[in-house]
């Protein structure tokens, strides 16, 4: 079988474009004992891939110039030399950015038997969905008296924030760049929604929003928003940092909010987290989301491309807005 894969051919300085990416096209070998070929149907694409195109020591390694770039994805099993992966069962893995590759099985996870679809795996109740569990209630420590302000509201993880910690009964904000994506948060019974490119001042927009403060900043964004998160928090407030989109691609580092001092002078705890560190509470997580999901209290938002040859605009599209909740590529 063929396989169609994006590879990173040069490193971007500042916003990528479809020059740092090219489409090559591959003949997989034979399967050997213990092989599968898994033809995968959905993949992710993902703001902290642009952090693994910098040739540095991270959390997780670089891609490497001139070799396909991996991430989330789902398929199905289309040959199979190995028993625990039969033909036609669907997997997850994290070799994403390719239509069809080989596996010991080493690296793939069978979805369950559950009546969801399959790119849900890949959204609200995988990775994405995981993200927003873990920031809001063991990073956050969530309570139902909370008011949460969440930036980056109708993306894919400040979307499912925002309906996690309404369940948990919190008054929720949210941080749009749009009118049409203020509507879609509202939907979803967010109690306030801010569009940061119209409302002039963050700070004093938050603090209309927010008249007694709030207690918990999801933070996606970083800048300005943080900034205006710290004035407007209250004492013992939590910042859980998932990332800080406006900065990733800077060409140089970026100066921190002017008002940090708050951070000492109102008692915040603020704490980054890596979602692959608590990969131990999946089944928790699940436990809770999936009868969510069942009863229509989550609602899953994707915005999808179609094709691996749109993959890398779906990637670019993350960086200009363009996505209202999870984006993904349809292979």
């Amino acid at each position: 079988m063929k396989s169609k894969q994006i590879h990173l051919v040069s490193r971007p300085t500042g916003v990528p474009s479809q020059a740092n990416f090219n489409l090559v096209e591959v003949t997989l070998p034979d399967l050997q004992a213990g092989q599968v070929l898994v033809k995968n149907t959905w993949m992710s694409v993902d703001p902290y891939m642009r952090n693994r195109m910098i040739d540095r020591e991270s959390y997780i390694p670089p891609f490497q110039l001139g070799e396909v770039m991996d991430g989330g994805a789902v398929g199905e099993v289309v040959e199979s030399n190995n028993p625990q992966f039969p033909v036609g069962a669907r997997v997850s893995n994290i070799s994403g950015w390719r239509t069809a590759f080989i596996s010991n099985g080493e690296d793939l996870t069978q979805l369950p038997e559950v009546d969801l679809p399959d790119q849900h795996f890949l959204g609200v109740i995988g990775m994405t969905g995981l993200t927003a569990w873990v920031g809001l209630t063991k990073i956050a420590q969530l309570k139902p008296t909370d008011t949460v302000f969440v930036s980056a509201a109708s993306g894919a993880v400040g979307s499912v924030a925002c309906q996690i910690a309404k369940l948990y009964g919190c008054r929720v904000i949210g941080s749009v760049g749009s009118d049409e994506k203020a509507e879609m948060v509202k939907a979803m019974g967010v109690d306030a929604v801010i569009n940061y490119k119209t409302a002039g001042n963050l700070t004093q927009a938050l603090r209309e929003a927010a008249p007694e403060g709030i207690d918990v900043y999801f933070e996606n964004v970083g800048g300005e928003h943080l900034e205006a998160a710290l004035e407007v928090m209250n004492d013992y407030g939590r910042i859980a940092v998932c990332g800080m989109i406006a900065d990733y691609n800077a060409d140089s580092p970026q100066p921190g909010p002017a008002n940090l001092l708050l951070i000492n002078t109102k008692k915040l705890t603020m704490q980054g987290f890596i979602v692959m560190d608590y990969f131990d509470q999946y089944e928790a997580f699940v436990g809770q989301m999936a009868p969510w999901l069942a009863e229509g209290k989550v609602k899953s938002e994707e915005t999808v491309y179609e094709g691996i040859e749109h993959a890398v605009e779906a990637f670019l599209g993350l960086f200009e807005g363009r996505n209202k909740g999870k984006m993904l590529v349809k292979l």
